[in-house]
């Protein structure tokens, strides 16, 4: 937002300068990005041309003699409309101008030079508010310019300029009353009141002009009829304002459209009533329809898309810029003016795919509905006065908004409590009044009247907020704060999981929960909607993740690329979910393992699926489910996932995640990669840890190859194992698979590691032998396995 400093002079006296200003304002919250003159050139001079000649030696130069004031300058000048008697703008010896332009004292093509006469180019407005004639030449000035005097003041460009960087919430201050406001809360001035009377003629236009509001997304609607206008040039005062606010001048007409939305913060637009017939609709746009907006661009739109509309097609983009075929040009002679009120999120969307404008950025913010009727009259009351206008009686109007203020009661105990403060009751008061809020005064609270134009102020910590930036942050001392002290917590389940892991030999990586829309359903079979953000930074990061799974993958991707072959990483965080009309998080540990795995000093391994499963049992083992999960083959699973290496991780018969190789066609390496829903997993109760102690007798190990049917688990044999070892085989290990057409084509060999103990004496060979051949002979009668020599 650009504050012209004249522009918000004609509404609150301030007598500061503008560095002032600028940190004053920051002070209560709104930081600027530059503060500076309108016109930044130094050492000008109104001059009269005496006497213009040829230069000899030139075919475009001029030999001048300029009076400015206190004496008489030899200027060299190349500008082609120069000549005697004519009025101009002088840069004397010594002026800089913009550009880092410096004027000296010299000679060109032999004649003597002693300053130069000036285009407004040269003066460093920007090219688009300048003429043609402004382009070609030098400026040629009025009659009534005083020699000697300001150039600039002349022309009322001696204005300066504040580019504030303003937050959202503060839509009111994308106006000058708006400023105006903020101005006078800081500097204690009352706001003058803004002029809006005017005269109405002729019929009423309900009697012949009506609207048809068809969409929920337009609140308020209102129009007002002006007759037999003069389209002129603007009076000068209006066009510098609008060149100081950025904007460019096109005529009285539309500059006094323009010249409101600044003054008031409510867009207005303009039809010329001739081409637009005797009704408008507003609707929201069909699929693929058409629309030709005032910069001659065909946009397509959609059903998302607020519009304004006559009987047949669409003739303006509501919020963001109206059409071409009702534009006001030079001929037209009356006008329909439109000010109302959008929804601002449909705005907003709008824009952000077709255009961004000055007008969709007030309403994206959100308007006021008083301003939407204020601005309405402004309208009529400067178009009256500056395009000779006959305003027509009545205004057609669609109403469902509220616009009475907000009434907020707060204690006084609790503005000091939450800011560290003891301002008194009346200097609270004062701040409120200062904002220009009403207030009723109680015996230990204050009931403030918010007016409309606030729409950020909504609860008794806005006001709050107000105090502090009114009263001054600077002004409030700083206390050490007297709480009661607590014992801090941690969630020791997590700090638990994660320890574990890095004691695993893990590294733990932290990445973004926003991930590309395509990726939210990849690694997953589960049914969910994602959670897509109404307007990310970017397109590569605007859903939220349901799976870690992606986000892990481009960690891979990342360290893939820069070379690192071995990886072995996990992360232990949030996914997220809609489930019908439920939302939801998870909390999920997911690990990615490939390339090498460090098992212990100086013995690597070759990460494979036996490597990953460990790693689950070792994690579910230390949470306390310890023989009460196994891996199933899934019914269905990911695409992504390998056929052949997948499985689903069972907890008391219920699926809690999901580990496996990913296919050939998502990654050429053998990467392999788990996730637990810890969240679900957690819901599964577990007794106390229980603790044994180190037994004190030995124990005997046993090796056995068994050769079974391919389709025979490790599971159950290890359960027949077990159910024939009885109590004495304290552990079984699967250390090595064999298959080869040798032991046949559809049998496997498995090696197990079987160790026996008991924890009350030494076992001897007898007991142990026995316990061997009655495994052997149960593996073999239930599982039709053969023993393998």
């Amino acid at each position: 937002m650009k504050l012209s400093k004249n522009f918000v002079k004609d509404y609150v006296d301030i007598d500061v300068d503008l560095k002032t200003l600028a940190e004053d304002m920051t002070r209560v919250g709104n930081e600027y990005d530059s503060a500076e003159k309108l016109i930044n050139a130094t050492n000008l001079v109104i001059g009269k041309v005496i006497e213009c000649k040829e230069h000899l030696d030139s075919d475009h130069l001029h030999v001048c003699k300029v009076d400015v004031g206190n004496e008489v300058l030899n200027i060299v000048c190349g500008a082609p409309n120069v000549r005697e008697n004519l009025k101009v703008i002088v840069a004397l010896v010594g002026a800089e101008l913009p550009g880092n332009v410096k004027i000296k004292k010299g000679e060109i093509r032999g004649q003597e030079s002693n300053g130069m006469i000036c285009s407004i180019a040269e003066l460093g407005l920007e090219s688009k508010f300048l003429k043609e004639e402004d382009k070609a030449g030098i400026c040629e000035l009025g009659e009534d310019a005083i020699v000697g005097e300001d150039p600039i003041k002349y022309l009322g460009l001696d204005d300066e300029v504040i580019d504030f960087e303003l937050t959202a919430n503060r839509g009111d201050l994308l106006s000058i009353l708006g400023m105006a406001y903020e101005i006078g809360a800081i500097y204690n001035k009352q706001v003058k009141e803004i002029d809006l009377s005017y005269k109405e003629n002729g019929k009423d236009i309900n009697d012949e002009f009506n609207i048809d509001i068809q969409t929920d997304n337009c609140s308020l609607f209102l129009a007002k009829k002006v007759e037999n206008l003069e389209i002129k040039e603007s009076p000068t005062f209006i066009k510098n304002r609008l060149i100081a606010s950025g904007i460019r001048p096109i005529n009285n007409v539309v500059d006094i459209s323009n010249y409101v939305m600044l003054e008031t913060g409510q867009p207005l637009h303009f039809y010329d009533a001739d081409r637009l017939g005797n009704k408008l609709i507003v609707r929201m746009a069909h699929n693929n329809e058409k629309l030709t907006t005032l910069d001659n661009i065909e946009r397509e739109l959609d059903e998302n898309d607020i519009v304004i509309a006559d009987a047949e097609k669409p003739i303006g983009l509501a919020g963001v810029m109206g059409g071409l075929t009702t534009e006001v040009e030079n001929d037209t002679k009356n006008i329909i003016i439109e000010s109302a009120k959008f929804d601002s999120v449909k705005v907003r969307k709008t824009s952000k795919k077709i255009l961004r404008s000055e007008a969709s950025n007030r309403f994206e913010k959100g308007i006021d509905p008083n301003r939407t009727y204020m601005a309405i009259k402004r309208a009529c009351n400067l178009l009256e006065k500056y395009a000779k206008g006959t305003v027509k009686t009545g205004i057609v109007a669609y109403d469902k908004t509220d616009k009475n203020p907000k009434n907020i009661e707060i204690e006084f105990k609790n503005i000091n409590d939450v800011l560290g403060t003891s301002i008194s009751n009346e200097e609270i008061i004062d701040v409120f009044k200062r904002l220009g809020f009403k207030t009723q005064e109680k015996e230990k609270s204050v009931v403030v009247e918010v007016p409309t134009r606030r729409l950020d102020i909504s609860i008794k910590e806005d006001l709050i907020e107000e105090v502090s930036r009114i009263y001054g942050v600077d002004n409030i001392q700083g206390k050490l704060p007297k709480v009661e002290m607590k014992r801090g917590s941690y969630n020791k389940v997590e700090r638990d999981i994660r320890n574990r892991m890095i004691a695993l030999g893990l590294n733990e990586t932290l990445t973004y929960v926003l991930i590309n829309e395509a990726e939210s359903h990849k690694y997953t079979k589960d049914d969910f909607e994602e959670l897509r953000l109404l307007d990310p930074l970017t397109e590569e990061r605007n859903t939220l993740r349901y799976s870690l799974i992606p986000s892990l993958m481009k960690t891979y991707e990342y360290n893939k690329a820069r070379n690192i072959q071995d990886i072995s990483i996990f992360e232990l965080g949030k996914g997220f979910y809609k489930k019908g009309e439920e939302y939801g998080e998870n909390l999920k540990l997911c690990c990615l393992m490939t390339g090498e795995y460090n098992i212990g000093i100086h013995n690597r391994k070759k990460v494979d699926f036996y490597i990953i499963k460990g790693i689950v049992e070792e994690v579910l083992n230390y949470l306390g489910y310890e023989n009460r999960y196994s891996f199933i083959k899934p019914k269905s699973m990911p695409e992504e996932f390998h056929t052949g290496q997948t499985a689903e991780i069972s907890v008391n018969n219920d699926i809690v995640g999901i580990i496996g190789k990913l296919h050939p066609e998502v990654v050429k390496d053998d990467v392999y990669i788990f996730e637990i829903n810890i969240d679900k997993l957690l819901t599964k109760k577990v007794g106390k840890m229980k603790y044994k102690e180190i037994s004190k007798f030995p124990s005997i190990k046993k090796d056995l190859s068994v050769i079974v049917d391919k389709d025979v688990t490790c599971e159950q044999i290890q359960k027949v194992m077990k159910n024939s070892g009885g109590s004495l085989l304290v552990n079984i290990e699967a250390f090595d698979l064999y298959q080869d057409k040798i032991i046949g084509q559809n049998k496997k060999s498995i090696t197990y590691s079987l160790e026996f103990r008991d924890d009350k004496r030494t076992l001897v060979d007898e007991e142990v032998n026995e316990k061997m051949n009655n495994i052997i002979q149960d593996v073999e009668k239930k599982l039709n396995a053969e023993i393998r020599k």
